[in-house]
């Protein structure tokens, strides 16, 4: 298999170089203030750094752009990391989640995700703190569904957040049961039970009412964990507050049971649901084949069949 054609460097260049103009003139010039004096300092410990032979690593040049980023100078970073670029200096997954943070400051997280395309063609693997700095982009503009769909695509890839991922999602902003629903469900997903329940209390307290996805994402996890008096708890809390049980509920339930080797129990459960007129699943059944023919119960397995040929 051929290679595939490069990217040449001074393409790269250009880039740098026509984002950072464009940003320096977008960013107004604002009065000085009382880290002028450190940011001059910065500055001239650049221009030494970049008139060196040889040139310092990536990593030195790093040290020096994270202190001017906490004094919010994205543009002057920006500019910096172009002018690094041009030295022929390689930036690192570090100076590129630096450089998509002083984007999203700036408010321009097309060119943030601009820099992860680039990541993602130079082989540099993103990491946590690199997409986590590009959720923070939307929830700046207070763009809710936007780091959502940013938060659900990050643990589709294998990214594991952590907690401040989540609040970050959450904060500065009053988002609906749908977004605290995908937040709940990555969390889960992570296996983060605590803060999974201390989100779900948060959800309860602001007002916001739990919807039947809620509640089966909830039940799903603490089954799968162990816990089924909490996950006993909040049937019963379903049931006080008027939301019915549907198919994935049971489903989950039943495949708890038979985990717990209580097949007798899981069979109840499935009459419960033709009673009450729940359409069962393909799902629901093979759950209960697998249980009977892992106990060895072949000819219950072949009734159950025999059932979903009628039922379903």
């Amino acid at each position: 298999m051929g290679k595939l054609p490069s990217i040449p460097r001074y393409v790269v260049e250009a880039i740098f170089l026509i984002s950072t103009l464009f940003i320096l003139l977008l960013t107004p010039l604002g009065k000085k203030d009382d880290c002028s004096d450190n940011v001059d300092d910065a500055l001239i410990l650049f221009n030494k750094m970049i008139e060196k032979y040889p040139k310092p690593s990536i990593v030195e040049f790093t040290k020096l752009l994270a202190p001017i980023v906490r004094m919010k100078h994205y543009a002057i970073v920006v500019s910096m990391c172009s002018q690094i670029a041009l030295l022929g200096v390689s930036h690192n997954v570090y100076s590129m989640s630096i450089l998509i943070n002083c984007f999203c400051q700036l408010a321009r997280i097309d060119f943030g995700f601009s820099v992860l395309g680039k990541m993602l063609k130079l082989g540099v693997e993103p990491t946590v703190v690199t997409f986590s700095t590009l959720i923070n982009g939307p929830c700046i503009q207070n763009k809710v569904s936007e780091a959502v769909s940013m938060l659900a695509e990050m643990t589709e890839r294998g990214y594991q957040p952590d907690f401040i991922v989540y609040s970050t999602v959450l904060k500065g902003f009053q988002p609906d049961i749908l977004a605290y629903n995908t937040v709940i469900g990555c969390l889960c997903k992570n296996g983060m039970l605590k803060e999974t329940l201390d989100l779900f209390s948060k959800v309860k307290v602001k007002g916001i009412r739990p919807n039947i996805i809620t509640y089966n994402c909830l039940i799903h996890d603490m089954c799968n964990s162990g816990q089924q008096a909490e996950a006993t708890r909040l049937l019963n809390e379903m049931v006080d507050i008027n939301i019915s049980l549907d198919v994935v509920t049971y489903t989950i339930l039943i495949d708890a049971l038979c985990e717990e080797g209580m097949i007798s129990k899981a069979v109840e459960t499935v009459d419960m649901m033709i009673k009450e007129d729940i359409e069962l699943d393909v799902v629901t059944y093979n759950t209960l084949v697998d249980a009977h023919c892992k106990k060895g119960m072949v000819s219950k397995a072949e009734d159950i069949m025999l059932k979903i040929y009628i039922y379903i």
